[in-house]
């Protein structure tokens, strides 16, 4: 004949299957590196539209520019690369919240990576190859709503994302021609 467990010993068994099934046992510490690696900080995109220094804030225009939003954050003396932020410049900006506000941790200027076997011309140069008569199409890589505004003179417009889609039905059959590419910066 088969004798009852005594309520104590009962209770213990019971609570030792409680956590087995749903509680600490069924917990596993992080093994994989994707686990273990810390979540990085939200970041912005785009352009300085106006910084103050009173009020200690940021407004950055993100987006594409048909589609663009302003985004208000506020920066303090955790904030590192502020002298970055000047109206007009590209920059990445890290940031968190706090308190219900946006807060900068970090301002970098958005700096253009030529790929290999381009390289810069500053303006001086450009000037000097003009004065020259130098065999070479301007292309003004701009949106073509900002070409329509001004331009340099002889530029043709070839925006970034015509020349993404047409490639190089775009450009001329001479292909010894210099190509001078400019837009609104270093970016």
């Amino acid at each position: 004949m088969h004798k009852p467990l005594p309520f104590r010993r009962l209770t213990f068994v019971l609570i030792l299957l409680a956590f087995f099934t749903a509680g600490c046992a069924g917990q596993k510490s992080p093994s994989t590196p994707q686990a273990m690696t810390k979540q990085e900080a939200p970041i912005y995109k785009g352009t300085i539209t106006g910084v103050s220094e009173k009020a200690k804030t940021i407004a950055i225009q993100v987006g594409p520019e048909t589609k663009a939003e302003t985004m208000m954050l506020r920066f303090d003396a955790k904030t590192t690369g502020s002298e970055s932020a000047k109206k007009g410049e590209s920059v990445t900006i890290t940031y968190e919240m706090r308190g219900g506000d946006t807060f900068a941790l970090t301002i970098k200027p958005n700096f253009a990576k030529l790929p290999e076997g381009v390289s810069e011309i500053k303006t001086a140069e450009l000037q000097t190859l003009l004065d020259k008569g130098a065999d070479l199409l301007l292309i003004d890589a701009r949106p073509e709503s900002r070409y329509a505004q001004s331009h340099l003179p002889t530029a043709v417009s070839i925006s970034v994302e015509k020349l993404a889609k047409d490639k190089a039905a775009l450009l001329p059959k001479n292909k010894e021609q210099l190509l001078v590419f400019y837009c609104g910066g270093p970016t």
